[in-house]
C-alpha cells in the first residue's frame, strides 16, 4: 500500500452545513417530484375494446383471431420472417415465441372504452358489466396484466357522464370482491391542469366514501390536444398536467389521430411517425423523465385484414413503427386489431433479442468491474438492467438465459434497474 497523503480542508464544517440547509428544500421537491421509475412491469401495448362489444370472451377471442392471422398469412417462421425482414438466426424463435404468447397472454393490458369507441345504449349498464366482467376474469386468472377503463373527459359536455361512468365501474368493482391490483384508469382529452385537478378530486371522493388508502387510484393522462403540449402562456402544459396529478399519474398516452387533426394534419398523413407526432412525444418524454410516469405511442388505423398481400403491406407498417418507437425509448404503444398483435409481439421480441447478449456481457461486466471495451456509468447499468427486465417481463427473454449470461439475479437487476436517488451521482465520484 503506498504513502497515506496528507489531506487538509479551508473550510469550517459549518460551510457545508449551511449550503445543506440552504438545499433542503430543493431536496425535498426533487423527491417529491422526482421519485424515478417505480420498477413494476410496463406492459407493451394497450388494446381498446369498446364498452359495449366487451365480454368475458374478448382476451382469447383477440388471440384466437391472431393465431387464425398468423395461420392464414405466416404459418412459418419463415413465411413471417420474410414479410418482417426478420434475420435468419431471429425466425424461428421470434415466430415461436410469438405464436406461444398469443396461445399464454395475447394481451397485456386491455382498456374497455367508454369514449370515442364506444356506441353502447345504456352506459350505466355496460359500465358495470365490465366491472362485473373484469373482476371475474382477476378470480379466475383469465384477465390481462392490466385491465381498466377509458371513460368520458372532463369537458362539460361529457364531463357529468364520464363522472358517472368511472363511480359505477369502481363502486362495480369493489362490489365483486375489491379493486384489482392490475387496476388503470385512462382520462383522456386533457386540455388544461386544472382537468387533472379535477380528476384527482373525484378519485379522492371515491376513495373517501369507501375508506380506501389515500392515492390508491392512478390514471393515465391521454395527450390528444396541442393544448396539452403548448399551453396559451408557452409553457409545457403536459409538465403542469403530472403536477396536478399529486402522484396519481401512471403514463402519458399519445392519441395520434386526435392530435393530429387538432393541428390540422389532413387524414392521409396522421401517423405516429409524422413530425408532429415525433414532437410531442419528445415533449411528454422529457416531462415525464425521472417522475414515474411512463409514456406511450399511440397507435396505427391501418388494419391487417383482407388479402394477403394487404395483410403483409399492413403487418410491415405495423412493426416498422413499433420498432420505431423502442428505438426512441417508447416501450408501450396501442393496438386496435387482433390482426396488430402478432407484429406488436414480434417487433418487441426481435428488439430484445437482438440487442440482449451485448447488454448483458456489458452489464455483467460492470457489475464484476471487468471493463471491455465499452466503459459504462451507474447510468448505463440502469438502462441496461431495465432493458432486459422488460425483455423478461413480456416474455422475449427467458430468466434462465438472462442469469446465466449476467450471473445476476432478478433482485439484482432490480437493484440496478431503480437505484435509490443519488446513487447515480455518488457511486460515479
Amino acid at each position: 500500500m503506498g504513502q497515506q497523503e496528507k489531506v487538509s480542508t479551508s473550510l469550517a464544517g459549518a460551510v457545508s452545513e449551511g449550503i445543506s440547509a440552504s438545499l433542503a428544500s430543493v431536496d425535498a421537491e426533487l423527491d417529491r417530484r422526482y421519485p424515478g421509475d417505480p420498477g413494476t412491469r410496463q406492459p407493451v401495448h394497450t388494446v381498446y375494446v369498446p364498452g359495449n362489444v366487451f365480454d368475458a370472451g374478448t382476451i382469447r377471442s383477440w388471440g384466437d383471431q391472431a393465431l387464425a392471422a398468423l395461420d392464414e398469412h405466416a404459418p412459418d417462421a419463415a413465411s413471417f420472417a420474410a414479410v418482417l425482414g426478420l434475420s435468419d438466426d431471429l425466425a424461428e424463435d421470434v415466430y415461436g415465441r410469438v405464436r406461444a404468447k398469443l396461445e399464454r397472454e395475447p394481451i397485456e393490458d386491455l382498456r374497455v372504452d367508454f369514449e370515442d369507441g364506444y356506441a353502447g345504449q345504456d352506459e350505466d349498464q355496460d359500465a358495470a358489466r365490465a366491472a362485473r366482467l373484469i373482476s371475474e376474469a382477476y378470480e379466475n386468472l383469465t384477465a390481462a396484466p392490466y385491465m381498466g377503463i377509458r371513460m368520458k373527459c372532463m369537458e362539460a359536455a361529457v364531463r357529468d357522464r364520464g363522472i358517472r361512468t368511472t363511480d359505477v365501474f369502481l363502486t362495480g368493482l369493489l362490489e365483486n370482491g375489491g379493486l384489482p391490483d392490475g387496476l388503470v384508469l385512462t382520462l383522456p382529452k386533457v386540455t388544461y391542469p386544472e382537468q387533472v385537478s379535477a380528476f384527482v378530486r373525484l378519485l379522492e371522493a371515491f376513495e373517501k366514501a369507501h375508506g380506501l388508502d389515500e392515492g390508491r387510484l392512478g390514471f393515465e393522462i391521454q395527450i390528444e390536444t396541442s393544448q396539452s403540449i403548448l399551453a396559451t402562456d408557452g409553457t409545457a402544459a403536459v409538465a403542469r398536467m403530472i403536477g396536478a396529478a399529486e402522484g396519481r399519474a401512471t403514463g402519458l398516452h399519445y392519441g395520434t389521430f386526435d392530435y393530429s387533426a387538432c393541428l390540422g394534419v389532413s387524414a392521409a398523413y396522421q401517423a405516429s411517425d409524422h413530425p408532429a407526432a415525433d414532437h410531442a412525444k419528445a415533449i411528454m418524454q422529457v416531462a415525464a423523465a425521472g417522475t414515474g410516469v411512463r409514456v406511450s405511442d399511440g397507435s396505427t388505423n391501418v388494419l391487417p385484414v383482407g388479402s394477403t398481400a394487404h395483410v403483409h403491406e399492413a403487418w410491415r407498417l405495423h412493426y416498422g413503427l413499433t420498432r420505431r418507437a423502442l428505438s426512441r425509448a417508447y416501450y408501450q404503444g396501442w393496438d386496435m386489431h387482433p390482426g396488430h398483435i402478432p407484429t406488436r409481439y414480434a417487433a418487441v421480441f426481435a428488439f430484445y433479442r437482438e440487442g440482449f447478449e451485448a447488454a448483458a456481457k456489458r452489464l455483467s461486466a460492470y457489475a464484476n468491474h471487468a471493463g471491455g471495451d465499452v466503459m459504462d456509468e451507474p447510468a448505463t447499468a440502469k438502462a441496461l438492467s431495465s432493458y432486459l427486465l422488460r425483455g423478461i417481463d413480456c416474455g422475449a427473454l427467458d430468466t434462465a438465459e438472462v442469469d446465466a449470461l449476467t450471473g445476476l439475479t432478478r433482485a439484482d437487476l432490480d437493484r440496478f434497474a431503480a437505484p435509490r436517488r443519488g446513487d447515480l451521482t455518488a457511486t460515479a465520484q
